[in-house]
């Protein structure tokens, strides 16, 4: 397992349970503001092939299913794997693997559309894994990623240097207990170089803004994330 892998999957181990649960519907930050952006720029799925990015739970996967799309997702985690399994998705298999790894399990242009949602910022680099992305994807295939917005992670940052790419420290709170999670910021210049080298090409980037239930349901978290960027979503594709 990569070092910068160690902290999250400590953490995600722990919390599996509780962090799926408040994934689903319980928080803001998932259901009402991330999730919805990055199923708002993904294609009509019916018939299509969509590989689910450190799938966690697999909320994205069973969406993705409901819309007609056979689904292979992987999570370095096994306690978020056998969350997946339990919700027994039609046309869906999910395994443990680990993104920062090839990804040999996978055949070459398999997938027309791949999702890594909240999970490019627990790598500390991104070519590799985005080459294998690309490798996996259709020539017409589709990218979509999600993660911190660096604006909001510069606020963590021990050194107060926007242009670093640095380990930040971050703690939760799930029900009633801390967890310590750590994850890679770096700066918006690095992720389109990131992307250029591995040979995408930017089709869209988004800073999302929640949905309404959110206003109604959350006042506080609507009032920062309408006003905040704290996630970036960009829609990629394979360059020619």
């Amino acid at each position: 397992m990569a070092e910068e892998h160690v902290h999250a999957a400590a953490a995600y181990a722990a919390l599996a349970e509780t962090y799926a649960a408040d994934h689903e519907d319980q928080t803001p930050w998932n259901s009402l503001y991330e999730r919805p952006a990055i199923i708002s720029m993904l294609p009509d799925l019916k018939g299509k092939r969509l590989l689910d990015v450190g799938c966690g739970s697999a909320p994205i996967s069973a969406w993705a299913a409901s819309q007609g799309a056979e689904v292979v997702g992987f999570d370095l985690t096994e306690n978020m794997v056998a969350l997946a399994q339990g919700r027994q998705i039609p046309k869906a298999s999910f395994r443990v693997a680990d993104l920062s790894e090839p990804l040999h399990f996978l055949e070459d242009h398999a997938f027309d559309v791949a999702v890594g949602s909240l999970v490019m910022h627990y790598l500390r680099d991104w070519v590799a894994p985005l080459r294998e992305l690309r490798r996996v994807l259709r020539p017409d295939g589709l990218l979509l990623l999600s993660t911190h917005h660096p604006s909001w992670d510069i606020e963590r940052s021990a050194t107060g240097n926007y242009f670093a790419t640095e380990l930040v420290d971050d703690r939760w709170t799930r029900a009633g207990k801390e967890y310590e999670v750590r994850y890679w910021r770096r700066p918006l210049r690095d992720m389109f170089a990131a992307f250029d080298t591995a040979g995408f090409s930017v089709l869209a980037f988004s800073e999302p803004q929640p949905v309404p239930e959110c206003r109604e349901r959350f006042p506080q978290e609507w009032e920062l994330l309408s006003t905040r960027p704290v996630f970036v979503i960009f829609k990629l594709a394979p360059a020619t």
